[in-house]
């Protein structure tokens, strides 16, 4: 099959000196992860959830000192992006995600846009496939993890350290009780219009002093954690499903990826990063 027959088209694009509000109000509207940047018509980057959320979570460089709603999207977007063309195979537009750790890529013809073919759109045509593959055939062993209780910045260090796009929230017992990627950071309202971290209030209450003081509640302000952002209840996979069960699961639910666990442990996460890996070895 050709990347014509699965890509998006018409693309929904923006322009380099939009605000990055613009393209994080197209995301959350139409479910999409990256948009095409035009300049007069012609392509020059691409902007993602990966590079909205990364830049959110740096300490005050230079453009934040606008609110986000007027920081242009031409300070974050990735320049010149890889393209493909519409009669590539998937396989190949497969490899070329998987060698340069991208999720999508813009189509081009004659130096023209005329459609983006990402890891969903893949997850797609797998998921079209007769295959007998199991998830434990695919997953990737392991995932980064992060406390309920971690702040936000400690979330997106991890993420950044790692290079992954989601990490799996845990308790005390260390059950998985959520997972957290990229749309989470980007949608999350963690900024203020005056481009402030914000931040939730909770009471606390003063234990009663050995003198028989009565005890009393005051209110605290803390930084957002994990808990406050991340996805659940987690919806998991086992390591006999079959793949193209599960894929078809991420499809229905819009979700990126599942943990695979077995006996309440995670044992790894089966993702469109490794269909798409798989679809780049046919």
């Amino acid at each position: 099959m050709k990347v014509k027959d699965y890509m998006a088209s018409p693309v929904r694009v923006v322009e380099r000196n939009e605000p990055i509000q613009r393209a994080r109000n197209l995301m959350f509207k139409h479910d999409i992860s990256r948009l095409p940047v035009l300049d007069n018509g012609k392509l020059v980057g691409i902007v993602t959830k990966y590079d909205i959320s990364n830049r959110l979570g740096q300490a005050a460089p230079q453009w934040r000192r606008r609110p986000i709603d007027r920081v242009p999207i031409q300070l974050v977007m990735t320049e010149n992006p890889i393209t493909i063309f519409p009669e590539a195979t998937m396989m190949q537009a497969a490899e070329l995600m998987i060698e340069n750790e991208i999720d999508g890529l813009p189509v081009e013809r004659s130096g023209e846009l005329v459609g983006i073919i990402t890891s969903r759109d893949m997850l797609r045509y797998f998921s079209e496939q007769n295959l007998s593959t199991k998830v434990g055939d695919l997953m990737a062993e392991g995932m980064v993890s992060v406390h309920r209780h971690h702040t936000i910045a400690h979330v997106i260090e991890q993420m950044n350290l790692h290079g992954v796009s989601r990490v799996m929230v845990y308790e005390d017992n260390m059950r998985p009780v959520g997972v957290i990627t990229r749309s989470n950071l980007t949608f999350a309202g963690m900024f203020d219009s005056g481009d402030q971290a914000k931040s939730k209030t909770i009471k606390m209450v003063r234990k009663e002093s050995a003198a028989g003081r009565k005890q009393y509640r005051y209110i605290k302000e803390v930084p957002l954690v994990a808990e406050d952002i991340m996805s659940s209840p987690v919806m998991g996979a086992k390591t006999a499903d079959k793949a193209v069960e599960s894929a078809k699961l991420l499809m229905e639910k819009s979700i990126c990826g599942l943990p695979v666990i077995e006996e309440e442990s995670m044992v790894g996460f089966f993702s469109t990063r490794e269909i798409v890996a798989e679809i780049g070895r046919w």
